[in-house]
């Protein structure tokens, strides 16, 4: 790491004596850390002027963070929509190493509501937002995140067998939408859609949420199409691709 950012300091790259200078290593050790970079491609060697450079790679990981803070930024507007037409507070999550990261929220002006700070990680499988996410995933992938992190029990409506969880994702897809019942944290429900990238792939997801008292299931047909359509205008704004065959509304 310590590599990668003094090239990405220098914009005509360093030799690899000045590199192991500025990083403290061995000519060496230096040399083959940056032939295993090369053969990742986050480094280049230009070989007319024996100079290292910062490679393809670290561009495309660094663009990666970038749709990130674009998609917060795009989102936040759309949030405030969500919030003012249902009276709940708003969320926007981002799939990150098999767990949902909130990246944006905004609250809702009820006394009693569902706080997540940015940052704050919850699990795929009992959380509307890690559901909608995961009915979007390959099968292999779903295995995966499950071999990772397993089903832990949080609640006793935690969906915490392979079996509950296919069917839960399957009538997500059916439907198109998820709920989290109580199976993060007892009193609290949560209505999540997907936010598709480019390849038609769930990237994050939007929600509703509350306390279970103000989400009973005479509410969840509508909240459900208000998240349904903030998540296909988000998808569109982030130049995703929406299904082939949308899901009904309710």
């Amino acid at each position: 790491m310590r590599l990668l950012k003094a090239l990405a300091a220098t914009s005509d790259g360093m030799t690899l004596s000045e590199l192991a200078l500025v990083v403290g290593l061995p000519v060496s050790t230096t040399h083959r850390l940056l032939t295993t970079l090369e053969s990742e491609r986050f480094v280049r060697l230009d070989p007319a002027e024996g100079h290292w450079q910062i490679g393809v790679e670290a561009f495309r990981v660094g663009n990666a963070f970038a749709r990130i803070r674009d998609l917060a930024a795009i989102a936040r507007p759309h949030l405030r929509r969500l919030m003012e037409e249902t009276g709940e507070t708003a969320n926007l999550y981002l799939a990150v190493d098999g767990e949902a990261v909130c990246m944006a929220q905004v609250e809702c002006r009820q006394t009693m509501r569902a706080i997540a700070r940015p940052g704050g990680r919850v699990p795929m499988h009992a959380s509307g937002v890690g559901k909608a996410i995961l009915a979007g995933l390959e099968p292999e992938e779903v295995q995966s995140v499950l071999r990772r992190h397993g089903l832990p029990r949080l609640t006793e409506r935690t969906i915490d067998t392979p079996r509950r969880l296919e069917a839960a994702l399957a009538e997500i897809r059916s439907r198109g939408w998820a709920l989290d019942d109580e199976e993060n944290a007892l009193g609290l429900r949560c209505v999540a859609a997907a936010i598709l990238d480019e390849h038609g792939r769930p990237q994050a997801a939007v929600s509703v949420s509350g306390p279970s008292v103000r989400l009973p299931d005479e509410r969840l047909a509508e909240l459900a199409a208000a998240v349904r359509r903030t998540a296909r205008e988000l998808t569109r704004a982030i130049g995703g691709v929406e299904p082939d065959r949308a899901a009904p509304e309710s």
